[in-house]
C-alpha cells in the first residue's frame, strides 16, 4: 500500500535523474555527490538526498567511499531508446493528472491534447513543427515497438506492406530489413514527410521503401498492399474514427490480405496495469482515444469484414501487444 502512495515520489525522483542527466553522468564512472553537485548546479546536499533515494531505487549503487555509480537498472535507462524523452514528457501529463478526479470529470483543458493535435483531425496537424515534435518522440520509442512486434507477427509472405500513420517509418524500416524481399510503404501526414523521407533515404533497404503523404481520415490509402499495419495507431482515435479507417483498409486489401495491429491493450476482463492504468489515463488526458482490449480490437476488425483473428502473446504489455486479421473470403456467387 506504501508503494502505491510513494509512487508519484519516485517518479518525480526519476524525473530529476533525468532532467539532470545524473545517470547519463556516471556512464562515465562511478562520482561522488560533490562532483555531480558541481556538474548540475545543486547544493551538495540535495545532490546526496538525490543519489541516497536513486541508490534506494536500485539505480545507483553506493561503495564503501562514498561514490555512487550505475547499478543495472540506472544503465538500462539510459540505454533504452527513447525513455529519457518520454520521462521528460511526461511533466505535462502529470500536471494534467494533478486533478484527478477533474479530469476524470472532462473540466481539465490537458497539455497532451495539445501536444497530439492529429488525433484531433488533418486540420489540426498541419503545423510541421508540432508534427515533427511528436514524430521525434514517437521515433525514438518506435525501435522497441518494431522489435516486439517482428518478434511475434509473421511477415516472411508479406510482398507489399502498407505502414498506415508509420511516423517517419520506423517500423516499415524495420520490417524491410527483417524480410529482404517486402517493399514498404509509409502513409503519414504531410507535415512529417521532410523527416521521414530522410530517414528513409539513410536506410540500407531504401529502394524498398517510399512515403505516401496523405490523411487516413480524409484520403484514400494507397493501393496494392497485402499487409497493412496500424502500430500504435488505433488507441489514439475514439471508435467511430477507427471503424471508418477499418472498413478503409478492408476495401483496400486484396482477397487473403492481412491486417498488422500493435499497440498497448487493456487486459479486458483482466485488467493489466500498463494498460488500464497509464495508458488508459493517458489517452483520457490527450482528450480521444481509448486502450481497447485484444478482444475489442477483435470485434472491430471481425465487424469492418476481417476473420481469423489472431492474438500474439505479448512480450512486454508495456511495450506493444499484437494481433492479426485475414481479410474474410468473398462468398462465391451461384
Amino acid at each position: 500500500m506504501f508503494d502505491l502512495v510513494q509512487g508519484f515520489v519516485k517518479s518525480q525522483v526519476l524525473f530529476a535523474l533525468v532532467e539532470l542527466r545524473v545517470l547519463h553522468r556516471l556512464m562515465d564512472g562511478p562520482q561522488t555527490s560533490e562532483a555531480l553537485a558541481r556538474m548540475s548546479g545543486l547544493p551538495v546536499d540535495r545532490m546526496e538526498r538525490l543519489m541516497m533515494a536513486a541508490t534506494a531505487m536500485k539505480l545507483t549503487r553506493r561503495d564503501r567511499s562514498g561514490r555512487y555509480g550505475l547499478a543495472r537498472l540506472g544503465a538500462a535507462m539510459v540505454g533504452v531508446p527513447g525513455l529519457g524523452d518520454m520521462i521528460r514528457h511526461h511533466a505535462a501529463f502529470y500536471r494534467d493528472l494533478n486533478d484527478p478526479v477533474a479530469l476524470l470529470r472532462g473540466e481539465v483543458d490537458t497539455e497532451l491534447a495539445a501536444f497530439w493535435p492529429y488525433v484531433f483531425g488533418a486540420a489540426n496537424a498541419t503545423d510541421v513543427e508540432a508534427s515533427n515534435r511528436y514524430s521525434d518522440l514517437m521515433a525514438r520509442s518506435q525501435e522497441i515497438v518494431a522489435a516486439d512486434t517482428l518478434a511475434v507477427a509473421e511477415l516472411k509472405h508479406t510482398h507489399q506492406l502498407l505502414d498506415v500513420g508509420g511516423g517517419y517509418g520506423v517500423f516499415a524500416e524495420a520490417a524491410a530489413l527483417r524480410h529482404p524481399k517486402l517493399h514498404a510503404t509509409v502513409f503519414d501526414l504531410p507535415a512529417v514527410e521532410e523527416n521521414a523521407q530522410a530517414l528513409l533515404k539513410r536506410s540500407k533497404a531504401k529502394d524498398r521503401l517510399q512515403f505516401v503523404p496523405g490523411s487516413f481520415r480524409d484520403d484514400p490509402l494507397p493501393d496494392g498492399a497485402d499487409t497493412v499495419s496500424l502500430i500504435r495507431v488505433l488507441y489514439d482515435h475514439e471508435d467511430q474514427t477507427v471503424e471508418s479507417l477499418l472498413s478503409k483498409i478492408v476495401d483496400t486489401l486484396p482477397e487473403d490480405g492481412r491486417l498488422l495491429v500493435s499497440e498497448p491493450m487493456s487486459g479486458g476482463a483482466r485488467p493489466e496495469v500498463s494498460g488500464d492504468v497509464y495508458f488508459s489515463f493517458y489517452c483520457l488526458a490527450m482528450q480521444t482515444g481509448t486502450v481497447r482490449s485484444a478482444a475489442r480490437i477483435g470485434e472491430l476488425c471481425r465487424n469492418a469484414g476481417f476473420a481469423s483473428i489472431t492474438t500474439y502473446p505479448s512480450r512486454r504489455p508495456f511495450v506493444t501487444t499484437t494481433l492479426m486479421a485475414m481479410k474474410k473470403k468473398n462468398k462465391p456467387t451461384s
